[in-house]
């Protein structure tokens, strides 16, 4: 039977499998499976297994409650492996690997940040701070302007609104990095200028907090900062 992977930890985790549930209806009971000094938090493969709300929560909540007790490397939802024997043979193989990133994550717990501007706004920035790009808006506004006017506008705005956004991001990696010990940034997509999870000492979280909220005052009401975690180092493993 499939085995299915929640996580993998250091065998000196104190794990507390009892009080945990896995996947599946009925919840399946969770085992370790050790090898030599990391082991994998798993159970068996529920038949038929997707995405359900219920099974999301709960392999949620069994990377949340190892993560209180210490360093675990969270896997995603749905990993699965051959069987016990090959998912111990593959955790030996890469054991050094793990080791090394299990104490990289140790006391440390990952935070989300998307950050983004009001669209309006910043057009309105934009237009006032160019002549070029406001002559174009007046024209086509006036309905004086052809097709090629029109294109023209649209990629300058368009190349505007990139400038701006990477800029507002830089500077607030520049102030955000020295409160965390490492950064993976995301693509941000067509409503934030900021997509960027941190990787933060578990003790100097409220500090963190702080700094995040004190950066989004900075960028004034335009902004919107969207702060999410603690989380499972996901994006650091």
């Amino acid at each position: 039977m499939p085995t299915y992977v929640y996580a993998i930890t250091s065998a000196e985790h104190p794990l507390h499998l009892d009080d945990l549930q896995g996947v599946g209806d009925p919840p399946l009971p969770l085992r370790a499976i050790f090898a030599g000094d990391v082991v994998a938090v798993a159970s068996d493969a529920p038949e038929g297994l997707r995405a359900k709300r219920r099974d999301v929560l709960a392999h949620e909540a069994v990377l949340e409650a190892l993560m209180t007790g210490g360093a675990t490397l969270p896997m995603r939802f749905g990993l699965l492996g051959p069987d016990d024997d090959q998912v111990s043979e593959a955790l030996k193989r890469d054991s050094d690997a793990y080791r090394a990133r299990l104490a990289e994550l140790a006391g440390h717990v990952e935070f989300n940040l998307k950050a983004a501007r009001d669209e309006q706004d910043l057009l309105i920035e934009i237009v006032a701070e160019s002549d070029q790009i406001r002559e174009l808006n007046e024209r086509t506004r006036s309905g004086a302007s052809g097709q090629d006017d029109r294109i023209a506008l649209g990629e300058l705005v368009a190349a505007q609104v990139a400038e701006r956004g990477a800029r507002q991001a830089e500077k607030t990696m520049e102030r955000l990095l020295p409160c965390s010990a490492r950064a993976s940034r995301a693509e941000p997509g067509a409503s934030h200028f900021l997509n960027v999870s941190f990787l933060v000492p578990a003790a100097s979280t409220d500090a963190f907090v702080r700094e995040v909220r004190a950066e989004a005052d900075r960028q004034g009401e335009a902004c919107t900062f969207t702060l999410t975690g603690p989380l499972p180092p996901y994006s650091f493993v």
